[in-house]
């Protein structure tokens, strides 16, 4: 993995810690503001390792999982129902690194 993506992988942990702080703390608007920050560099990683199959399914998988983290706070900022959705959102992930790791499976054990 690059200097590049490590130096964004540790930033795009910043901003996600940040998030979430203001999230235990209810501080709605800079919450909501480091959403962009948050899910930008997230899909920014998944873009720049999708040459390298493993690293970009993985990345997708959190993508999905940051998305579903954000969706799941705006819901509880504004008092809406945003669980299933986020739930969604979650299992998407799980299902992306699933059926990566049982092909992986699949493909080492030669039952394809």
């Amino acid at each position: 993995m690059s200097d590049e993506i490590k130096s964004k992988e540790n930033l795009h942990i910043i901003f996600w810690l940040i998030k979430d702080f203001c999230w235990a703390l209810e501080l709605k608007p800079l919450g909501m503001l480091m959403i962009i920050p948050t899910v930008s560099l997230a899909f920014y990683i998944a873009i720049k390792t999708r040459k390298h199959l493993s690293d970009f399914i993985h990345n997708l998988a959190v993508c999905c999982w940051i998305c579903a983290n954000a969706t799941w706070m705006l819901g509880e900022f504004f008092d809406f129902e945003l669980r299933k959705p986020a739930a969604f959102l979650f299992a998407g992930g799980v299902l992306i690194i699933l059926t990566f790791h049982i092909r992986e499976f699949i493909n080492k054990k030669g039952l394809s």
